[in-house]
């Protein structure tokens, strides 16, 4: 694999921020198409399209100016990004994120839980247990490893999505056209698409600990730019075949599962949910792994060590029971429905409204003169490893 001067892959400098944001994206909801029902299709299948393309648009604008940033201030965990960003308000973004670990955890274990029941007739418990052993044992291994998961369950997710489409567009493709041609209705598609990038921008810096592959603002102008349709493009194979059975297809609690019952092969039907089971897993690990990453920078700066293996698997493992437990009380439907929308306000509040105002104003006073020093571009992580 081609490398850079510095050492870095163009993988790792171009696709794998992209990939990450899309790891933390597409979990319980987007993999299963519940989101999708809830934010796009609920605005009609023309409106649902432009929802999604509007979605796309604002992840390549925002992820970008939050990739230069983060370089610039050589802030590669959260925790160090907002207290550069926010300075002594920091804290309203911790909080943020809380609320974001906790709602998301849950959607991923009720996701989990409902594929069991659905595939294997189980305990929505066993699917959700399963879930959390795969979430500890990756993240118990820091940054490679999660890496490594990000760029294996790529291939997997993307080649599994080419083939829905495919089967879906044999199976019922004539459809597809009758159903955009049905319903015209498109009112409300910019506040749609508002808030699903609202609430999913987050993924943007809880993937911070990739960027420190990123040898200039140009590689992570690139990069974000190009997490945009990174993110988006499974969404959109998934939604033009949902619209074959809109609006029949909107109040089920798994549209993938909806989907794969008509498309009536069960090999493909066992694949397509392994596939979901692997986006629930990369998405619920890199959350995870981004309170991990605060932690252990905390820890560095106090004693100058770095958390263990088993560190990182404790905390993980506390983290899910907690959060897990609120899966079954509530289930997946309610939990998108209900939580998504307030959490993506919080978030524009919080994070994308300062980012274009402290954050614009900051680099602009960051510029260099000619005879300046390179800006750092090392987090105290990477340099212990």
């Amino acid at each position: 694999m081609k490398r850079g001067a510095s050492g870095h892959s163009w993988f790792r400098r171009f696709l794998l921020p992209g990939l990450g944001v899309k790891a933390v994206v597409i979990g319980g909801g987007y993999a299963t198409g519940r989101e999708l029902a809830e934010f796009f299709l609920s605005r009609g299948p023309w409106g649902g399209l432009l929802a999604i393309l509007f979605a796309t648009l604002l992840f390549s604008i925002f992820c970008p100016l939050t990739f230069v940033v983060a370089r610039r201030f050589g802030t590669y965990d959260y925790r160090s990004f907002f207290k550069r960003l926010l300075g002594p308000a920091w804290p309203l973004f911790e909080l943020s994120y809380l609320l974001f670990a906790v709602l998301i955890l849950a959607v991923y274990g009720a996701a989990a839980g409902a594929i069991a029941r659905a595939i294997f007739d189980a305990p929505e418990w066993v699917g959700t247990i399963v879930l959390m052993a795969g979430i500890a044992g990756v993240v118990a291994f820091g940054n490679k490893a999660v890496e490594r998961l990000f760029r294996d369950v790529s291939y997997l997710l993307y080649g599994v999505y080419a083939l829905f489409v495919i089967l879906a567009l044999v199976n019922f493709g004539d459809r597809v056209p009758a159903g955009f041609a049905a319903h015209a209705q498109t009112s409300g598609w910019a506040l749609s698409g508002l808030t699903y990038f609202g609430y999913n921008i987050i993924g943007a810096v809880v993937i911070l600990p990739v960027l420190r592959h990123l040898t200039s603002d140009r590689d992570a102008i690139v990069s974000g730019v190009i997490a945009g349709p990174l993110t988006m493009l499974p969404a959109l194979l998934f939604f033009i075949p949902m619209v074959a059975f809109y609006p029949a297809v909107q109040s089920a609690t798994l549209p993938s599962d909806f989907m794969l019952q008509r498309i009536g092969i069960p090999a493909f039907h066992l694949l397509f949910q392994a596939m979901i089971f692997s986006a629930l897993l990369e998405s619920a690990t890199s959350s995870v792994h981004a309170i991990n990453e605060r932690i252990d920078h905390s820890w560095n700066a106090r004693t100058g060590g770095s958390l263990s293996h088993r560190a990182r698997l404790t905390i993980a493992l506390v983290l899910l029971l907690g959060c897990m437990g609120l899966a079954g009380r509530f289930g997946l439907v309610a939990l998108i429905a209900n939580g998504y929308r307030a959490l993506a306000y919080i978030l524009l509040a919080t994070y994308i409204l300062p980012l274009v105002t402290i954050g614009v104003w900051k680099l602009w006073r960051m510029r260099r003169a000619p005879s300046e020093p390179e800006l750092p571009l090392s987090s105290p992580i990477e340099l212990q490893e």
